[in-house]
């Protein structure tokens, strides 16, 4: 169990030797070991958007009393491989009249970001790429990018749907981003720092998720809409707009927008676990086991609301958020002020 639970620093610390022992600088050093960390965390994408298409659609096929995906390789696990390969295969089609540059930068935008997202999280004990002081505000100031590629695919298209659904994404996206920050503060004020491995560190006697159980439902519906998952999916909505920000494209660059959701849905998660679910901390598995289970466990629950809630209309989403979201986070900020001054002040 120790071996496990320091495989990947075992892994580091012997390429360091290594490394050392052919008399390459410290700083070169370091700078392969950041490079095969992007290879390991570009790795881990890729692998968790092939099992996670796999497994929403055999979630959404138990929940609708259908088989999903079950011809293709063992219970049809080799179905999201073979609708890769198809993708690749597709033409790629740029409309005559759409804007080029902004319409074939659309795509990697939006991905770049979510892959960025990942540098900063804590995987396991002493497994944090980046250590930043300031990493939770790090995470915030990078998901905040992918609006501005949405907004690219939206206008760069040149079709009236599209520019539609990219609105409505900016709408979207802007107004939860508010009521998903003010619900990690409450962690915030509490730990007195933004450092992601000193919140999982705070967390060893008691998870922050019984302390702030509002806050994480704030963040929960907020992350949700900020995905643009179902029912908050409005950007997309086929029934109103074909399908939204993604109709003029195929191929490749449409896959890639879904790729960077399943990246963005992991990063929420994994945030979710550093902030609410105590990190790593666990018994008897090792910590990265433990991390990588609570990520799963938000996932499934992010695929439940999807696919058991309706889509719901675009004034009700703003109202929703205006109205109820910002207001409830702002009270809990106010109740959490108030309860660390009374803990303050019985001596804690």
């Amino acid at each position: 169990m120790e071996l496990l639970e320091n495989l990947f620093t075992n892994i580091a610390g012997w390429t360091r030797t290594l490394l050392s022992g052919w008399s390459v600088s410290y700083s070169m050093i370091e700078l392969v070991i950041l490079f095969l960390g992007i290879i390991a965390i570009l790795g881990l994408i890729v692998l968790d958007a092939l099992i996670l298409v796999w497994l929403e659609r055999k979630v959404v096929g138990f929940m609708q009393e259908r088989p999903g995906p079950n011809r293709l390789g063992p219970a049809g696990f080799f179905q999201t491989i073979a609708d890769t390969l198809k993708l690749l295969g597709k033409e790629d089609v740029v409309p005559r009249a759409a804007d080029r540059w902004v319409f074939r930068l659309a795509a990697p935008m939006v991905f770049i970001p979510a892959i960025m997202l990942y540098a900063v999280i804590p995987f396991g004990k002493n497994m944090v790429p980046i250590n930043l002081e300031v990493g939770l505000f790090y995470c915030f100031s990078i998901a905040s990018l992918g609006t501005m590629s949405f907004l690219m695919a939206g206008w760069g298209s040149n079709n009236k749907y599209s520019l539609l659904g990219g609105m409505r994404t900016v709408a979207q996206m802007i107004s939860y981003e508010i009521p998903l920050l003010l619900s990690v503060l409450g962690v915030v004020m509490i730990v007195g720092s933004l450092n992601m491995s000193e919140i999982v560190a705070a967390q060893q006697k008691v998870w922050f998720v019984l302390i702030q159980p509002v806050a994480f439902l704030i963040y929960f519906v907020a992350a949700t809409a900020e995905l643009n998952r179902g029912p908050f999916d409005l950007p997309e909505g086929e029934q109103e707009l074909v399908a939204g920000v993604y109709t003029e494209f195929s191929g490749m660059r449409w896959a890639l927008f879904f790729l960077a959701e399943y990246t963005n849905m992991i990063a929420t998660a994994a945030i979710a676990v550093t902030l609410f679910f105590g990190g790593w901390h666990g018994p008897w598995l090792p910590s990265w086991m433990w991390f990588f289970l609570k990520v799963y466990v938000l996932v499934f629950m992010f695929m439940l609301v999807k696919w058991t809630f309706p889509r719901i209309r675009v004034d009700h989403l703003m109202h929703f958020g205006w109205k109820f979201l910002i207001p409830l986070s702002l009270a809990n900020l106010l109740l959490t002020g108030v309860g660390i001054q009374i803990y303050r002040v019985m001596g804690g």
